[in-house]
């Protein structure tokens, strides 16, 4: 995806506020297993994935925990960071080589003192990832295995050709030998 179908699917601008906003975009590529945000640190940058796939983890004394991952035209970002300054939760691992769109945190936050165009922009993409965290919570609390990884079937069916079966047995909370067990019934 390109950056102008990134942004219009967060929020459609003027023209004129689209190209001040893109003025503060770059283009980065990194290769897979490029650690893009460590958990604990300030991330002062936000990410729109143009070509790739990352995902999103926490370290526990056992193991990783995968609960998110993202594709062409996701954003990443660390909400603690964006919002509060504030070190992240999370570590974002490349899966593929990415390129990436990248806009620095403190940029953002002139351009919506600004534009109020800009602003509404900003606040469509805050609202966007806090019904992303949401859906999440409510998929883990309430849902099964089995229908957690249907809806993967179902809404991001490409993750499973494109991501290693343990961070997809991680993401769904269950072990290898379960998702083995999930996908044979499924057959």
């Amino acid at each position: 995806m390109n950056i102008d179908q990134i942004l219009d699917s967060i929020y459609l601008l003027p023209e004129a506020s689209k190209t001040g906003l893109k003025k503060h975009i770059t283009e980065v590529s990194y290769p897979k297993g490029f650690c893009l945000m460590e958990a604990d640190k300030v991330i002062p940058y936000v990410y729109f994935i143009r070509k790739g796939i990352a995902r999103a983890y926490a370290t526990t004394s056992e193991n990783d925990i995968t609960f998110w991952f993202g594709s062409e035209g996701q954003t990443v970002i660390s909400m603690k960071s964006y919002v509060q300054d504030k070190p992240g939760y999370e570590s974002i691992e490349l899966l593929e080589d990415c390129d990436l769109y990248k806009i620095e945190t403190e940029d953002l936050r002139k351009l919506f003192n600004e534009d109020i165009h800009i602003a509404n922009w900003g606040r469509k993409l805050a609202e966007a990832e806090m019904i992303k965290s949401e859906e999440l919570i409510i998929s883990r609390q309430f849902k099964t295995s089995l229908e957690r990884y249907k809806d993967l079937m179902a809404y991001q069916s490409d993750l499973l050709k494109r991501v290693q079966l343990g961070h997809i047995a991680s993401y769904l909370g269950i072990t290898q030998v379960s998702l083995s067990r999930i996908r044979a019934e499924i057959k």
